[in-house]
Order: C-alpha cells, then structure tokens, then sequence
C-alpha cells in the first residue's frame, strides 16, 4: 500500500473533475485515509497489470474521484462546540444535526463549487478515515457512504447537496455504533481523523434511476465453498444494481471463479426463485425526496426486477422460470418470473466477467501478500453487452488464521457437544468462554428482529462493560439489513461476541452471511461462525441452554452462564465447528 501521508503522490483539485485528465486529485495537504490509500494501490495494480486491451472492450478504471484530506476535517472540528457534541452520548441525529450547522473551511468551498458547477452525473460521498481498510481493524461498514444524484437544476442546490453529504460522513465518524466499535478494540475515539472521498457513481440513467449494471465482491478465500469448490479458489457474490445489497447482506448470487456454471445447492429450481435477488437499489433522480441531510439513504430507492425488466437491463442478467416443468431457462426468451442467476455472462461467457475478477482478484493477492475482498462495479452495453465499464471501487487486505485445528467427524456426534456443523466460517479454538446469549426459539418472529436487535445491544453494553466475552446464538442471516433474512445487527451492537452461531428454520432458510461489512468484522476480530441448519444432522442443543438459569432475560434474548467452561472449535480447511463443555 501506499504510505500513510501519500499526499505528495497526487496532484492537487484542478477545479475541473470530470472533464480532467488527472482521475486522482486532492483537496487539501493531510493524510489520504485508508479507503483513499486503498484505491491509490488499485491504480497502481490497474496500470500494471490490466493496460488498455487486456480485455477488448471492457474498460477497467477507477471511478474518477477527489480526496478531501484530514486537514481538512481537524479544521472543521475547531469550530466552538462542535468537538464537545461529538465526544458526548449525544444520539447520533442530534449530532448529525449539529455537524450540518457548522461552516466548512473557506478553502475549500470555491474548489466544491467549482467541481459541482461543471458535473451532473450522480456522485458518491464515502468515508476514508485513518483507520479503515487496516488488516487488523477494518472499520468495514462503520462511517457513511452518502450517494447524491446531482442534478437539481441550479449550481447551488447541486453545491448544497454535496455539502450536506460531506458534513453528514464527518458526523459519522462520532455516531454510536463508531465509538462502539472504538471501545471495543481499545482506541481512542478522538484519535481518529477523516478524509472524504468524492467519486462518480459507475452506472447508467434509467429514467429516475441511475445504478449499475451489475455490483460485485470479490474474496479469494471462500469460508462456504460448494460443490467442488475449495476454500483457495475464492468466491464472487454478484448483484444488480448499487452495491448496498451485497455489503449489506442482501440475497446475491455467490459462485466460485473455478466453476462459474457450478449452481448454488438449492434443492429445486423453485427453491432457486425463492432465494435470489428480487429487489435492487439505485440512486433516485426523479423529483426530490423528503429532507432529510442525515439519513444515509435519502437519495436511494429500492426497484423491483419488473423494473429493471423496463429499463432493458436483464438480458445478460437473468434466467426465466418455468412452473410447469419446475426448470429455469437461461435468457428471457420465454415468458415467465425472471430470476437473477447471471447465467447469460457466466455460461455463455459472452462478457468476460469471469476472466476479468479471477485476474484481478490473483494480481491484487500477490501485490498486497495475503487474500483480499474487492469490491466493483460494471456498466454494459443496454444492447450488445460490449462496451463495458469495469469500476475498480475498493480493495481490502483478508485475514485468514494460520493456527492448526483439526475437527474430526465424530467429534460432531459427541454427546458433549452443544453445536455441531459442517458450515463454518473461521479457524481456530476460543475457550473458557462462560456466557451464552441467545434469541429465544419459543419467541422469536421474524416481524420482530428489528426488537431483538435492540435488546442484543443492551445486554451487549452491559457484557462488554464487565470485560466478559460471550457466544451468541440466533436465527438467520446475521447482520443482514433485510430483517426478513435475520437479525439486523451492526457489529457494534454485537461487539463482545467471540463465537456466533446462526440457526436456519423452515420459514428462514436462508444461505449463511456474506455481508461484506459484517464478513470483514467477523474475520479482523478471529469470530469463530457456525451456521447450524435444521434439516440435516447439525446440532443445537437448546435443551440444555433452556434448563440453565437466566443472568438476563428480556422478550426475545435469553442470556446464561454455564457451570463449566466452553471451548469452540472451529476446522475452517474441513468446514467443520463444535462448541463443547471441557
């Protein structure tokens, strides 16, 4: 990676963005951030190793952007009060409310101005403090990334939105669930200092819509490889439209390079219907929504696949579902539901999509020296397909464990064994663990996730306060911002857990967590994560948690200490865990 203080690597804002020949430019003379310090490295690999041609007609870029240095933000903090807010308990609106009053610096409003009066196309306001994208604490998901479509009719309402936006990734820095992830692992939050990234949004206009063809993540390490699949040869998980839906959690399609035409394992094709992507997100350019300067989505909307189907983007995208036949068809030459299995470009191999991220994914492997999670963009020819735009958005170093841990496949049929499965994210052994925390198998309702959510971050507070670290235990997708796919937890209000375990149910029934927020946290804190399925031979043994007597109890979560310690085992080459009492 390029050094911390990078700044005299690039030039300075030329005052024309769009219209320049410089894609990588800074407002200011302090540090670039860690996701700013990220993409320098990726114009570097780009320049390297995928020059003009490497793959006709597909243009590999970084989105154009400009870097608002941290000098910038320790400059506005000076102004009176604003650093007293921002260190309180204050909730995070108030603070927000109160970053949107405080004056950027004048030595930046012209270059803003300037950069704003002369571009319309939709840009993206992204976080790049000091300490993300770092190996060991990534901060994944914790600041603001706030999208702006750009195109109010006069220079200075386009001014004032990108303003706002800046303020609002400021404020981020001091929001809740950010000094949470700060205590936990024991930094000072006043030691953190905030660059700003401004950079065009990869995608096309559909009427009110701008999005992207097609998002991705790339992970050269799979944690739930499948079929023939091992955990080296990575996995992709695939979405239409903004990214949101991926590092969210959302319902993507995953596969693995190797094996682009390998389906995931779903017992029928209507099953398959069941579990892919339904809805996306775009940037909404149509009449102005509500105010709202300190809501994160406040230009977003989420579409349906019909839509998408009437902007003419599906084609190279989609499958069609036969119900007679229970078959999926590849293409849309028949009517009938369409459904999001990227099959026309991984199958027919038309667009190299596939050729592109395993290319990119081993260079930026090798460049960096351990596995990495990249994230992109990919617009399309709405007609042919070619020309593509490939928008390299964010590189991110892996941690994989090391450690030795062998699972052997008895051990799963222990009569001491509390949880036992075959789906594992992780590797390693965490023991004398004392405190289960778990959601209520007799209570829980997905209606209500969003109150469990609550309630785990209570009983998290108070168990993070008494130094005690603990094994969590609830139902479906971890950390996923759908509430119907499970608990819609940031890892903040989950921060003391060392083993998570995630059960499915016949009525959630979902594919383990793939966030790509929650996945890097996850793995930068060594979290052993077991995914216990409820139809086949895992095992959970709430019997045993139920006859325990409660420390805690609310309406959702239950919270206990066992008599004996526990140990768990995660054997993530094998995909096998157990949680066990020694």
């Amino acid at each position: 990676m390029p050094p911390r203080d990078a700044s005299s690597l690039f030039p300075s804002f030329d005052r024309q963005f769009l219209s320049s020949d410089k894609d990588f430019t800074l407002i200011g003379s302090g540090e670039l951030g860690g996701k700013a310090r990220g993409l320098a490295f990726i114009k570097r690999i780009i320049a390297d190793s995928c020059p003009s041609g490497t793959f006709p007609g597909v243009d590999i870029t970084i989105p154009m952007l400009t870097v608002i240095t941290t000098d910038i933000f320790e400059r506005f903090l000076e102004q009176p009060g604003l650093r007293e807010i921002a260190f309180s308990d204050a909730p995070d609106d108030r603070i927000a409310h109160a970053f949107q009053k405080a004056e950027l610096s004048p030595l930046i409003v012209g270059d803003l101005r300037a950069l704003i009066a002369q571009t319309r196309q939709p840009l993206a306001i992204r976080s790049s403090s000091l300490l993300e994208d770092a190996l060991s604490h990534p901060l994944a998901g914790t600041y603001a990334t706030k999208m702006i479509p750009n195109n109010q009719p006069t220079i200075d309402s386009r001014f004032q939105r990108l303003v706002e936006a800046i303020k609002f990734v400021y404020a981020s820095t001091y929001f809740r669930d950010a000094k949470s992830y700060m205590r936990a692992i024991g930094h000072d939050i006043a030691q953190e200092r905030m660059a700003v990234i401004i950079q065009e949004v990869v995608g096309q206009r559909f009427g009110n819509r701008f999005y992207p063809t097609i998002s991705g993540v790339i992970r050269t390490y799979n944690f739930y490889p499948t079929g023939p699949a091992r955990p080296e040869d990575g996995v992709v998980s695939l979405a239409l439209g903004l990214g949101k839906t991926i590092v969210d959690g959302g319902v993507t399609w995953s596969y693995a390079p190797a094996f682009p035409r390998h389906s995931p394992p779903y017992g029928s094709a209507r099953d398959l219907t069941k579990n892919t992507q339904t809805r996306f997100w775009a940037v909404h350019m149509g009449p102005a929504p509500p105010y709202n300067p300190v809501s994160e989505t406040e230009y977003l909307v989420s579409a349906s696949l019909v839509d998408a189907e009437a902007d003419g983007v599906l084609g190279p995208l989609v499958s069609t579902y036969d119900a007679e036949s229970d078959r999926v068809t590849l293409g849309m030459s028949r009517p009938g539901p369409r459904v999001l299995t990227f099959a026309p470009i991984l199958d027919l191999e038309n667009i190299p999509l596939n050729q592109i991220v395993s290319h990119l994914a081993a260079c930026c492997k090798q460049a960096v020296g351990s596995d990495v999670e990249i994230e992109f963009a990919l617009t399309l020819d709405p007609v042919h397909g070619l020309p593509a735009r490939f928008g390299f958005l964010q590189l991110r170093p892996t941690l994989i464990a090391d450690q030795r841990v062998e699972v052997a496949e008895e051990e799963l049929d222990d009569p001491r064994t509390l949880v036992a499965t075959r789906t594992v994210l992780g590797h390693g052994v965490y023991e004398a663990l004392h405190d289960v925390v778990y959601v209520k198998p007799a209570a829980f309702d997905a209606r209500h996730t969003r109150a469990v959510a609550s309630e785990l971050e209570a009983l998290n507070r108070a168990l993070v306060a008494e130094g005690r670290t603990y094994v969590l235990i609830g139902f479906g997708r971890w950390g996923s911002s759908d509430p119907w796919l499970g608990i819609p937890v940031t890892w903040p209000q989950i921060s003391g857990a060392r083993v998570i375990v995630e059960a499915t149910l016949p009525e959630m029934n979902v594919d383990p967590s793939q966030g790509s927020h929650f996945f890097h946290n996850l793995t930068s804190f060594r979290v052993q994560y077991l995914t216990v399925r409820h139809d086949r031979a895992d095992r959970l043994n709430w019997a045993w948690l139920d006859a325990l007597p409660a420390q805690r109890e609310t309406t959702f979560v239950r919270h206990v200490r066992t008599p004996r310690p526990l140990r768990a085992r995660v054997d993530g080459r094998a995909g096998r865990g157990v949680l066990q009492q020694d």
